[in-house]
């Protein structure tokens, strides 16, 4: 009888605070960049240079703490971590180990099987590395600084996960609070979310772990899912054929599916840490922190409970739209011009779904601004164009972000709400389906609808439908 597993998952998430500048100096965090341009003594660790901490970072990791229930750690310090490796520029990482800045905090998901509580072990405070960039043509690696010292949080999960539904569900949750809070963009493809998933698999009913491996260089929650799934399988294959799963750091590879194993697992001990010397340790009083409470901003639960009494909104619409802080901007910010919440709405829910659907793009990509939708719903709700017309026209604004008002006026769109021209085109549509018509006035109420169309392509989609179904009602 074959054995029945599950997986177990706990995972490791850096994310890179949205300060202008890094945790320690004041060089900049810009993304890109032409290589070590963003640089200064502090950040590529020269001999005497002294760190500087950036107070935003505190403000930023105690944000996102309280976000997640976390327990604030009032008097929390800085530790050295250290390990030798081209794109660690002083040999040592300062990060925090003993006292990290919060504690024992929870997010609630919601995946097909219901609700459940992930729990945080800890959020602490550090600094990035700098990125080594392997040069195929001449077999070497260049290492680029920019990203060293740049401002990051990482948050450690319980090993609470038992599903790829649930890990996504929980990554989704955390880069939805953090936009929030504007703590972090969250850009996965920019590296500005990382996640590093640790993962092992046991019999079923057993108490114990298994042993685990950690995956790194995921960069999409696809990827991730993809990840999970394979070394789940090949822990399950390993175990089957009574050999031992060995602890240990492996990389995916995504375009083969397949992960590598990079280095044996060190544990804590081998990173020799010790107190950072030259950072004094931080204390943050009650003040500061009812202070940083009173400055959050509304999140996704509250947004929904008004999003339903202020706009009247149904839970479903509210839920997706406040499911990203930029679909949430947008709509606010279209419904402040255009008065039309629910209109608004309609054209996120529906069309803009559709087409990033089609287009195969994150919500957070959406490029068009919200005065053009709010312009759109406007040309709709006054008849100045019809449904047909506005669709075309909002696939235009979504590619291109064009101003609707001058397109349609461009390109002659406005419906023809003309009386005299409308019967004209009409009298010939009847005059040219004479077998329709006689089938309309033989009590088939469908043959109607052909009349329409007929004239709607007569009128190139402009006219206003309602007047052609009933000048067409009156004719005949």
């Amino acid at each position: 009888m074959s054995k029945e597993y599950e997986i177990v998952i706990g995972l490791e998430v850096h994310v890179e605070l949205a300060t202008k500048t890094k945790i320690f100096c004041s060089c900049s965090t810009a993304f890109g960049g032409a290589p070590n341009t963003h640089t200064c003594p502090v950040c590529t660790g020269m001999p005497g240079s002294l760190p500087v901490l950036n107070k935003q970072v505190v403000e930023y990791a105690i944000a996102v703490g309280l976000a997640t229930n976390c327990s604030i750690t009032q008097y929390c310090k800085f530790d050295r971590k250290n390990y030798f490796y081209p794109d660690n520029p002083q040999n040592y990482q300062i990060s925090q180990l003993y006292l990290p800045i919060c504690r024992n905090g929870s997010v609630e998901i919601e995946t097909s099987t219901g609700k459940k509580i992930i729990r945080i072990h800890e959020i602490h405070m550090e600094e990035d590395a700098g990125k080594l960039i392997h040069n195929e043509w001449e077999d070497c690696s260049l290492v680029d600084y920019n990203r060293s010292g740049v401002p990051l949080i990482e948050i450690v999960s319980e090993p609470d996960m038992r599903s790829a539904e649930e890990v996504i569900a929980y990554l989704e949750k955390l880069r939805m609070m953090i936009q929030y809070l504007g703590a972090s963009d969250c850009k996965l493809n920019e590296g500005s979310m990382r996640a590093d998933v640790n993962l092992s698999v046991r019999e079923v009913g057993t108490k114990e772990f298994g042993t685990r491996t950690e995956m790194k260089n995921l960069n999409s929650f696809k990827a991730i899912a993809r990840a999970i799934e394979g070394e789940k399988n090949r822990q399950i294959d390993l175990l089957e054929d009574g050999k031992k799963v060995i602890q240990e750091t492996r990389r995916w590879d995504d375009n083969r599916e397949y992960s590598y194993a990079m280095r044996s697992k060190e544990d804590a001990q081998d990173y020799r840490y010790f107190p950072e010397p030259d950072l004094v340790p931080i204390v943050i009083s009650d003040t500061w922190i009812a202070e940083i409470q009173a400055r959050q901003p509304e999140l996704q639960t509250e947004k929904i409970m008004r999003y339903k009494t202020e706009y009247g909104l149904p839970d479903y619409d509210a839920q997706i739209i406040t499911n990203s802080k930029h679909l949430a901007d947008i709509f606010e910010m279209a419904t402040k011009l255009c008065n039309k919440p629910k209109k608004v709405s309609n054209w996120l829910m529906g069309e803009t779904m559709r087409l990033l659907k089609e287009e195969e793009m994150e919500v957070e990509e959406i490029q068009f601004s919200p005065v053009n939708l709010a312009k759109l719903v406007e040309l709709t709700e006054n008849g100045s164009i019809n449904s047909t017309v506005a669709k075309e026209v909002f696939e235009k604004i979504f590619h291109e972000n064009i101003n609707p008002d001058i397109y349609v006026e461009e390109h002659g769109l406005k419906t023809v709400n003309d009386e005299g021209e409308l019967r004209r085109t009409i009298q010939q549509v009847i005059k040219e389906n004479p077998q329709s018509v006689s089938d309309y006035q033989n009590g088939k109420e469908k043959a109607i609808g052909f009349l329409i169309g007929q004239t709607m392509k007569a009128m190139k989609g402009k006219a206003n439908p309602e007047m052609v179904s009933s000048i067409l009602k009156e004719l005949l």
